[in-house]
């Protein structure tokens, strides 16, 4: 199936990811409506991919066949409280951390949802998203959603809608953990005596052969690590650093900090 016109509540970065990709990939701008009360960025989205730009819900929205949710959570209830009168025979598609599909379906009058998180790697392409998708969804709009997806980078199905938690806590927030890492390798750097910018182009370098390295191999990450930690060598004392440190369990921790703060999220701002 195709759905002939998309509407996005929201035009920040996210939206404007998939936006670009669809324009792209040969989706028509007059096809799509974006919904944002900042005249800055409806001037933008205007500007960058031609499309119509609303500053309030009014019946054009009705034309959407899939409406696309991209604000933040804490701003799901107003807007969607404005918005279902128009939308509620829409497919829609949420990339907001933590609102459930329960008071999606609540507060829209619908039980077409499909909940996605995806990551700011999609700003290049290089993204991957979870999505699960509620009973009242078909086949077919199931295709739709990750076909709209499809141009910010991979994707990835689960079935229990509470591991989106488990999806926001390891890739939706994970960028943040390479680029933390990326300046710690840079500050070491420094005191190592190269320059901060010198340590940048090593660890970016670094991550990304590892990370396309690990994606190759039919080998776990474990025997690649393994492979590089030759006992009483440079990596195996690096290692042994970070174990004496904690930083293993620390890094877990973190991860369910993160997973248990997106549930929060939905009991904040979704009910």
């Amino acid at each position: 199936m195709t759905i002939d016109t998309l509407a996005f509540i929201g035009g920040g970065n996210m939206a404007s990811a998939i936006l670009g990709g669809l324009v792209r990939s040969g989706r028509k701008p007059a096809d799509m409506l974006v919904l944002d009360p900042h005249d800055g960025t409806r001037e933008r989205v205007q500007q960058e991919f031609g499309v119509t730009a609303l500053g309030a819900p009014d019946a054009s929205l009705s034309r959407a066949g899939l409406v696309l949710w991209a604000i933040k959570p804490q701003q799901f209830k107003q807007a969607a409280q404005a918005c279902a009168p128009f939308v509620k025979g829409a497919l829609h598609l949420s990339v907001m951390a933590g609102i459930r599909s329960d008071d999606m379906a609540r507060l829209l009058g619908t039980e077409r949802i499909v909940r996605s998180m995806p990551n700011t790697p999609a700003l290049i392409g290089a993204g991957i998203a979870g999505l699960y998708a509620r009973p009242a969804v078909s086949a077919g709009e199931r295709q739709e959603a990750q076909a709209l997806l499809a141009p910010t980078g991979s994707t990835l199905w689960v079935e229990r809608e509470a591991d989106l938690d488990a999806v926001t806590a390891l890739s939706g927030s994970g960028p943040a953990y390479v680029f933390y890492f990326v300046e710690a390798m840079m500050a070491a750097a420094e005191q190592m005596g190269l320059s901060a910018e010198q340590g940048k182009t090593l660890a970016v370098a670094t991550f990304a052969g590892a990370a396309e390295l690990a994606r190759r191999s039919p080998e776990p990450p474990s025997v690649l690590r393994e492979r590089v930690t030759s006992k009483g060598g440079t990596t195996h004392a690096a290692l042994t650093a970070m174990e004496s440190a904690g930083m293993k369990d620390a890094f877990v921790a973190a991860l369910r900090a993160a997973q248990h703060r997106a549930a929060e999220l939905g009991d904040e701002f979704g009910r």
